[in-house]
């Protein structure tokens, strides 16, 4: 199967059939979100798996009714960095550094341009790209999903500040950003699954400025 087979299999899944994701399927795909690029590679987020039933079913209360929570297992959480701070980009460099066996010099100035950037941005600004960085992460899980023929429907419609607290999120300095329940599509039940997949036309969709 190719990528492009996947893509075309994969749906936004509207009923879930109950079954829980095999734990090595999991660590394919959060394995995948991991190895996501971000921005200089700071991955400025943190991705929650929760398996515990109770704390789906406080968080399904927190999706405008719809489904997919009822029947996930288990749901991913993205949650981005309220802020970019001069300690979390340190400590990336830090990391980074010892990890290639780097003396620290070699980053200084790339370091220092950067934190000259993100300081003067302010924390609405940094927490809408850490968000965006998230959203490429929750993408190569998507695919590696999709890989795997497991569904997924990514959610950007929930009460953050509720998931926030039910999580206590905020209190590491982190806000939920993307929600991703995964399981299997609940093939009698689900009012989208046969519906046709429908995108805009290449010539629509496309800009080729040869």
């Amino acid at each position: 199967m190719s990528l492009l087979d996947d893509l075309h299999w994969r749906y936004a899944a509207k009923h879930l059939n109950g079954t829980p994701v095999p734990q090595a399927d999991v660590d394919y795909i959060v394995e995948a979100a991991r190895m996501a690029p971000s921005s200089s590679g700071l991955q400025p987020f943190q991705v929650l798996v929760i398996r515990n039933a109770d704390l789906i079913a406080q968080l399904s209360h927190c999706v405008y009714g719809n489904q997919q929570l009822q029947n996930c297992s288990p749901l991913l959480v993205f949650a981005a960095w309220d802020d970019y701070t001069e300690e979390r980009v340190n400590e990336f460099f830090s990391r980074q550094n010892a990890e290639r066996n780097l003396p620290d010099s070699v980053t200084d100035a790339y370091r220092t341009r950067l934190l000259e950037h993100v300081l003067h941005a302010g924390e609405t600004e940094n927490h809408h790209h850490a968000a965006k960085q998230a959203f490429l992460s929750a993408m190569c899980a998507m695919m590696a999903a999709a890989e795997r023929r497991i569904d997924c429907t990514p959610m950007e419609g929930f009460e953050a500040d509720k998931v926030d607290a039910i999580l206590n999120l905020r209190a590491q300095g982190l806000r939920s950003t993307l929600l991703l329940p995964l399981g299997y599509r609940d093939e009698h039940n689900d009012w989208l699954l046969h519906m046709k997949k429908v995108r805009r036309s290449d010539d629509t969709f496309a800009i080729r400025l040869d």
